[in-house]
């Protein structure tokens, strides 16, 4: 309908930006027609300014396909001195040229005069000047970096999907190369939405100062944000502060740091009120950093709350792309950017080019293996470790090989194109970075380079180093920095580096990588963060880096990690035309030039595809078999009855007590029938617009089914992780049979498949399931394990131990009662008690490649000497006889060398062999475990290992312990070794089983470490090393004679105690912490006490009898505690005290068991109710739930056991807490006349009045009460004999203490009365927290 419109319109002005080298630092301001004019005057910035700004710049910028930024909008009319008035923009462009600000002069954008070097905040003062009347401004008002950063399309795609997303789900990653800009793109997603409170988690705390920066770009014009950070902005409370008035503020904290606080079982008491902060947003950067790891995981978990969301950023997140919906993943990968490089001048027409900086990748490869075949593995990768390797004098062992492949190097050949052999490529390599094996090898290297004909040339850069990355990253930039000088034409230099400087750091100048270091099984994201550091832009004396280049020595490892790196994601065995597009894609942008002898051979899609099925193969493996590739699509078909069976199998697995939390299982939302797969494929290739409603709802209906293929992964996941270690033990008759999804049940015996597997899953029950492994891809994940094995063989022996454990940490461990000893743990344990070659560092967080020595007077040399027979009393892994072997073959060695200087490897080998023939002595619960520890002692060749099954050993052991002692002593009848049938043992180690269910209710079971310690002392060796729970220490069920035992023995010479048990098995909890020890038969004299308390990060040494008194029956682990007890015990003799445990009740006060609520009838008693009866008794248990609950019951009912039921009593939890000091979970529940108790709660009674009761219950919640019941409490029990050191106060008005005084005056009184020193006071108060209910 035609209408007319006004004559007289509003008008405003605008301002924007343009993202591009051109318009780069400037501005232009604009004025145009407001055409929705309703007579109002729209406030800065508003909706309609917006829309109509937007409307006329889109006029002159969309048809040339520019992106623009608009940053502000304002009308022209304005109020003063009660007039109206109005301005026009060039009115501001005069005063912004009268104040000296850069006009700029663009011929191809219309406009052009319009623009102006200047940021935001000075356009905002100009135009303020011009209603002022003021035709300049001064120089203080001029601003330069204070303009809205303009982002680039694709992290303003980022930005936008990221917003989407969070308003339905609360996680996201962004999948982003190196140098997208993730931390301003993260930062404005923060500011968009408004997040008060944000925490940004790094595993690089060097990294502070850029986040710093970037907030400051982004938030200049935001009063109310604040920055925060251990060395920047402010600290942690002063942002509580201003939160509290309103402000809001983004805080930054390193993974490191977190991991050390007690809130997650770290040792030190810190980081709470960042920890227990109601977080809007957690970026975590670097996502692919150790956020996977058990304690990374318990951070991560600890700071998410219900509202909190989750932006994970990562240039290589190939490790967490599994655990996201294709929704929450955004990806701007090496191929996006490339491809954005290369069709810009398409699309527009001439403008600068915002990617042209950004070089192109170049990967040749060299097959050295070819070339130099003895170092060539079975794992068609290069050994660099090998060929690296250095003597005792620095010097490598293979002197003329490193000498031809420097030579190769520089070898003047046109076909085969090496980097240096002519000046010109030398000019182009004229700064490299050379990645190598290690730190002795980079020092040797070094040498060798600066020596050389050619590389002498060369200055010679060695980073490589000990020490923490992060702190000596800067030390090592500022050498390499130096090194190239302000001139980089005028010099030349090679980099060498074992591991600093490849990640988060840029050289300019580098052209290129050398990787000369890492296997086959290197990480994708460790390779492609190294090969991205030549990457940076860089521009000399008017010439730009457009290509750099990366040389592989390993063409197999660099296949696999490129295929990898590409994103690819089918199945094995299905290659679809998309995986070949992105592949394609993929080889167009970095083109992979393979170099063998003559031939120069560029790789196309199909080789490529190749190693995506070993890449694929080797993620299934690197996992422990949790990876979704190890399935096939028969989950997305799964009938009715399938269901039904997963969700018994669901009450099976949930048995185990490590399985994560899996879904339900929904029996009316079945997989998918092939229709349905290909019909969900159609719908999600449409765009959100084109699909109708109907359309919308199925393929959510189909989205939803795909969730069951997860869920019952999830389920499966309990079986699938036990499969690779009984693989990598599995003896075939024949080594070319394969393993097989059908025939792997029958490899498996059936005692070690009860052994290994969850219980209740029988053979008969996991036939049901293995119709839903891909066939194939579990054969070649099996046959890669083996490989591995078999590959390790061939090398040096400490190559080969190294290879042994890195495959053992793939394995996972599926519960406590399936435990692998971790190859750290064997290190940490062995290292502190015997001695002698260790592969960990001093604090056992890293492998090292050459291991240290740690030597202890009369023990180490005794020990490891080469007539020792050393005894692993129940072997699961065979690491603990590797270390033990390890050892004894090095004094072999040893003694070789003296007689005959240098040996060669196959003289080492024999040496090994010989040591485990005659030496190593293993028991075994299993047939499997002992084909394990053959493969890891012996590997696939055919050399005697005596390691022996035991029939039922802990039961034997338990019921038989003489015999079991007995017969490992017979060398004749058992090991089949000699004619001794007394054979002496020099020692015993390992880590036995720790309980034996014994058919009781539930869960019950009985311990049975104690009973391998028992029986090992029956063995009479010279020593014994074992690790084992530290309960004993306040005895219990079955240990009360051990604890006596142990105590009293002056044989044990030193205990390490571990409070925290995660301290030593980092992925299991064990309540009341971990201890092992050492016991010398010949050592009659006070124990070396090591203390891993909570509270300090160095262990506390002490020396003296584990039993300090005659009387006293518990271990009390910290000294420090010990000096309180000796203190209190001296006073309260002096007052003539009783002690507190006189007015505890035993078990069962009212002889009421535990699941009385449960079944009355079981006990023959009448129901109770859930209802007060009037008159009637109160009865305090546990529900139904595990909650503590009370019921009802008449005054006449039949109560087993009446004693102090007319009384004033105070009932306390019989279970509370785990056992540390540091428990904050206690509640006492004030009970009065007609109110009892199950056996949930012991009965501390009686009292003759309230008043009593009342003074009593104060006084168990000091701190003075809570740590003497802590002397005792070594777990979460709490029965009577806990109060047993506690002294037993009055509670009457006659009371030494004033009871009426609060809680903290009291302790304080306490303090005085028993006259604890001040050290003793600030221990108290400084690791006890205030009381939480329980």
């Amino acid at each position: 309908m035609a209408t007319f419109s006004s004559s007289l319109k509003s008008r405003f002005v605008y301002v924007f930006a343009i993202n591009d080298e051109w318009h780069k630092d400037c501005l232009k301001i604009g004025e145009s027609t407001l055409d929705e004019d309703e007579g109002s005057f729209p406030e800065p910035n508003s909706p309609v300014l917006k829309k109509a700004a937007k409307h006329r710049i889109d006029e002159y910028t969309k048809t040339a396909g520019i992106a623009y930024q608009l940053l502000y909008t304002e009308m022209t009319v304005f109020f003063s001195n009660g007039e109206i008035k109005s301005f026009n923009d060039k009115q501001v462009h005069l005063v912004l040229e009268r104040s000296g600000i850069k006009k700029k002069i663009f011929d191809k954008v219309k406009g052009a005069n319009e623009w102006y070097c200047c940021d935001l905040e000075t356009v905002k003062k100009a135009i303020a000047a011009v209603k002022y009347g003021k035709t300049s401004l001064n120089s203080s008002e001029i601003t330069h970096e204070q303009t809205p950063i303009v982002f680039r399309p694709e992290q303003q795609k980022a930005i936008d999907m990221t917003i989407k997303q969070f308003k339905k789900g609360n996680q996201m990653l962004w999948n982003a190369k190196m140098r997208f800009g993730k931390t301003l793109s993260a930062l404005q997603v923060v500011k968009e939405e408004g997040y008060a409170k944000t925490l940004i988690l790094t595993h690089r705390p060097v990294v502070d100062e850029g986040w710093f920066e970037d907030f400051n770009k982004i938030f200049y014009d935001s009063s109310d944000y604040h920055y925060g950070s251990r060395t920047k902005g402010e600290n942690f409370e002063s942002l509580q502060l201003l939160a509290k008035k309103g402000g809001k503020f983004v805080y930054f904290v390193s993974m490191q740091d977190m991991r050390g606080s007690d809130e997650i079982g770290g040792k030190f008491e810190k980081d709470s009120e960042v920890y227990n902060t109601p977080w809007d947003m957690l970026i975590i950067d670097e996502a692919h950093e150790g956020t996977k790891t058990d304690l990374g995981a318990s951070v991560i978990e600890k700071l998410t709350k219900p509202q909190t969301k989750v932006l994970r950023l990562s240039g290589t997140p190939f490790n967490l792309l599994d655990d996201y919906k294709e929704s929450e993943i955004f990806t701007w990968d090496y191929i996006m950017e490339q491809q954005a490089k290369s069709e810009w001048d398409l699309i527009h027409m001439g403008d600068p080019n915002p990617y042209a900086g950004l070089p192109a990748i170049n990967i040749y490869t060299y097959d050295l293996g070819r070339l130099m075949n003895d170092y060539a593995d079975d794992e068609k990768a290069f050994n660099f470790r090998e060929f690296f390797r250095v003597h005792d004098d620095g010097t490598f062992i293979h002197d003329h090989d490193v000498d031809r492949f420097l030579n190769l190097l520089c070898k003047d050949d046109k076909d085969s194109l090496y980097p240096y052999s002519n000046e010109k490529f030398r000019k182009i390599f004229r700064h490299t970075l050379w990645v190598v094996p290690g730190v002795a090898s980079a020092r040797a290297l070094s040498t060798k380079l600066k020596q050389h004909p050619i590389f002498g040339n060369f200055q010679i850069v060695n980073v490589a180093g000990n020490g923490d990355e992060d702190e000596e990253n800067a030390d090592a930039l500022q050498m390499v920095n130096k090194a190239i000088g302000a001139d980089p034409g005028a010099t030349w230099t090679i980099t060498l580096s074992c591991g600093k400087l490849t990640t988060g750091v840029s050289i300019k100048p580098w052209t290129a990588v050398f990787m000369m270091a890492g296997s086959y099984s290197t990480s994708a994201a460790s390779y492609m963060q190294t090969i991205f550091r030549v990457q940076t832009p860089f521009t000399y004396k008017g010439q730009m880096k457009t290509d750099c280049y990366a040389f592989d020595f390993a063409p197999d490892r660099t296949l696999r990690v490129l295929a990898e790196a590409a994103r690819v994601s089918s199945k094995v065995g299905k290659q679809t035309d998309e995986d070949r597009r992105v592949l394609g894609e993929f080889l167009n942008f970095c083109p992979i030039i393979s170099i063998d002898g003559s031939q120069m051979t560029p790789y196309d899609v199909n080789k490529m595809m190749k190693q995506l099925k070993r890449a694929q193969i080797d993620r299934v493996v690197r996992g422990g078999f949790e990876d979704g590739a190890l399935y096939n699509d028969e989950l997305l078909k799964m009938s009715d009855v399938d269901l039904i069976d997963f969700k018994n199998l669901k009450g099976i697995i949930g048995k185990t007590k490590a399985m994560e939390k899996t879904g339900d299982i929904n029996v009316n939302q079945q997989g998918f029938t092939d229709e349905e797969y290909e019909e969900k494929e159609k719908l999600q290739k449409k765009s959100k617009k084109e699909l109708t409603p109907e359309e919308q709802a199925r393929l959510d209906e189909l989205k939803q089914k795909q969730t069951q293929r997860r869920e019952a992964i999830s389920i499966l996941r309990g079986i699938s992780i036990r499969m690779p270690l009984l693989i990598y033990g599995a003896e075939l008759k024949d080594e070319s049979e394969e393993i097989t999804i059908d025939n792997f049940v029958d490899i498996v015996d059936d005692t070690s498949w009860e052994e290994f597997m969850p219980k209740d899953v029988t053979k008969e029950v996991f036939s049901k399931f293995k119709k839903y492994y891909d066939p194939d891809v579990f054969r070649e994940a099996g046959k890669r394990i083996r490989e591995m094995a078999k590959a390790a063989d061939k090398f040096t022996i400490e190559e080969r131990i190294v290879r042994i454990a890195t495959i053992f940490n793939t394995f996972r461990n599926p519960d406590k009662e399936t435990v692998l000893t971790p190859w750290r743990v064997v290190n940490m344990h062995m290292g502190d008690c015997l001695g002698g070659y260790c592969f960990y560092d001093n604090d056992y967080k890293q492998m090292l490649d050459v291991p240290r020595y740690i030597g202890y007077k009369n023990v180490t040399d005794n020990v490891f000497s080469t007539d020792s027979r050393i005894l692993e009393i129940n072997s699961k892994s065979g690491l603990y006889p590797l270390y033990c072997a390890y050892n004894i073959y090095r004094s072999r060695v040893e003694a070789m060398k003296q007689k005959y200087g240098e040996i060669g490897h196959a003289f080492a080998q024999s040496l090994w062999d010989a040591t485990i023939e005659n030496n190593i002595f293993v028991v075994c619960k299993t047939p499997m475990s002992r084909s394990i520890t053959v493969r890891t002692l012996a590997g696939f060749r055919d050399v005697k290992v005596n390691a022996v099954y035991y029939p039922d050993i802990v039961k034997e052991i338990v019921n038989n312990q003489p015999i079991v002692a007995n017969t490992i002593r017979d060398g004749k009848h058992f090991w089949h070794i000699n004619n001794e049938e007394n054979m002496k043992f020099r020692a015993v180690v390992g880590n036995p089983p720790y309980q034996m269910m014994d058919g009781g209710a539930g869960a019950s079971a009985i311990p049975v470490y104690n009973k391998f310690v028992d029986v090992s002392k029956s063995i009479r060796p010279n020593y014994i090393s074992l690790v084992m729970p530290a309960r004993w220490y306040s005895g219990g069920r079955g240990l009360d004679e051990f604890r006596k035992s142990m105590l009293t023995d002056h044989r044990l010479r030193k205990l390490c105690d571990f409070v925290n048990g995660r301290d030593v098995f980092s992925n299991v909890e064990i309540k009341g912490g971990v201890c092992y020890f050492l016991w010398d038969l010949k050592w009659n004299n006070k124990c070396d006490v090591i203390s891993h308390v909570l509270d300090s990060n160095a262990p506390i040494m002490d020396q003296r009898y584990l039993q300090e008194d005659e009387g006293d029956d518990v271990f009390i682990r910290d000294p420090r505690l010990l000096e309180i007890k000796k203190q209190v015990e001296k006073k309260r003799s002096a007052f003539h005290e009783d002690t507190f445990d006189k007015m505890v009740s035993s078990m069962k006060p009212y002889g009421l068991r535990g699941d009385f609520f449960k079944d009355q009838k079981k006990y023959n008693l009448p129901r109770v109710s859930d209802n007060p009866i009037p008159g009637g008794i109160v009865i305090y248990g546990l529900g139904e739930k595990q909650h503590r609950v009370k019921k009802y019951a008449p005054a006449d009912y039949p109560v087993p056991n009446k004693e102090g039921l007319d009384k004033y009593k105070i009932f306390v939890p019989r279970n509370y807490g785990s056992g540390k000091l540091q428990d904050s979970i206690f509640k006492t529940y004030l009970a009065s006349p007609g109110e009892i108790c199950t056996e949930t709660f012991v009965q501390v009674y009686s009292f003759k009045s309230k008043l009593e009761r009342d003074n009593c219950n104060k006084y168990m919640c000091t701190k003075f009460f809570r740590v003497m019941a802590a002397l005792r409490k070594q777990d979460q029990g709490a029965g009577r004999d806990v109060y047993a050191y506690v002294p037993l106060e009055n509670f009457t008005a006659d009371s030494d203490i004033d009871w009426q005084k609060p809680i903290d005056d009291i302790d304080r009184q306490l303090y005085r009365k028993y006259e604890l020193s001040s050290a003793s006071v600030n221990f108290i108060e400084s690791n006890l927290p205030e009381l939480k209910t329980a």
